[in-house]
């Protein structure tokens, strides 16, 4: 572990001096995002930066005898809103030889982000309502064999997971997508504790001690923001969040700026 950590610190130091300097990289395990902002106008520009940049890194790699890039996995979206998106003409990015296609949405670490970061490619998605759908048919069969204390863990374990994964990217999502989500856990709610369909959710998911989906997304972004403050968080968000107060334009924040 020791010398693989010491790799990592000489392939940083390598990205931070190559023609991507001054951009945002962020690793986690062998999965690698490089991040690009500019104005619709230098959307060009940063393609051939980011392609220079790609070939360095593959050179080096190889002069190191270490695995090269693989074009295949790679993957290239455009973010933005809706019309920054639309007026973008880049349609296709250069990677090593092979030429890779700009997508609408990407998997990040089992997140779907889509491109004008609505979300709602991740709650339609697999790992989200349709995973978690299909877990609940599946605990339905057994549930009723089950005490009520052990059914809420298997609910708890099986599809609450799926619903706080990485939660705190619903918080301002539009409202019928996190009907949606709300959905999921009515359904789980019900299945322990039998439930009818017409009677109100409200008291079920008290009675469980559950916090409804939009609650538990604020607390999960409270928790993070507290952290953050009070330095218990990862450098990475620490360095892009602050306190509104301590802002130095305070009339002109920036979109990192809490």
């Amino acid at each position: 572990m020791a010398e693989m950590s010491e790799m990592f610190k000489v392939f940083f130091t390598f990205i931070s001096q190559t023609s991507l300097s001054g951009h945002r990289l962020h690793q986690y395990a062998d999965d690698c995002q490089v991040y690009i902002s500019v104005p619709v106008t230098e959307a060009a520009a940063a393609v051939d930066r980011f392609s220079s940049c790609v070939a360095d890194v593959s050179t080096w790699l190889s002069s190191s005898r270490l695995d090269r890039l693989n074009p295949v996995k790679t993957v290239v979206i455009c973010l933005g809103g809706r019309e920054q998106v639309a007026n973008i003409t880049v349609d296709s990015i250069s990677v090593l030889s092979p030429t890779v296609t700009t997508v609408a949405s990407a998997r990040d670490l089992a997140v779907v982000v889509d491109s004008q970061l609505t979300m709602s490619a991740n709650v339609s998605s697999r790992p989200t309502c349709r995973s978690a759908y299909h877990q609940l048919r599946q605990l339905r069969l057994v549930v009723r064999s089950l005490s009520v204390d052990a059914a809420k863990t298997a609910v708890q374990s099986f599809v609450s997971t799926r619903l706080d994964y990485c939660n705190s990217l619903m918080y301002g999502i539009a409202d019928r997508l996190m009907q949606r989500l709300q959905a999921v856990q009515n359904a789980g709610a019900r299945l322990i504790t039998v439930a009818r369909r017409r009677d109100h959710i409200s008291p079920v998911l008290r009675q469980l001690q559950w916090l409804a989906v939009r609650q538990r997304v604020q607390f999960k972004l409270a928790v993070l923001v507290f952290k953050t403050l009070h330095g218990q968080a990862r450098q990475c968000l620490t360095d892009d969040c602050q306190l509104v107060a301590a802002a130095v334009n305070y009339g002109r924040l920036t979109p990192s700026h809490v």
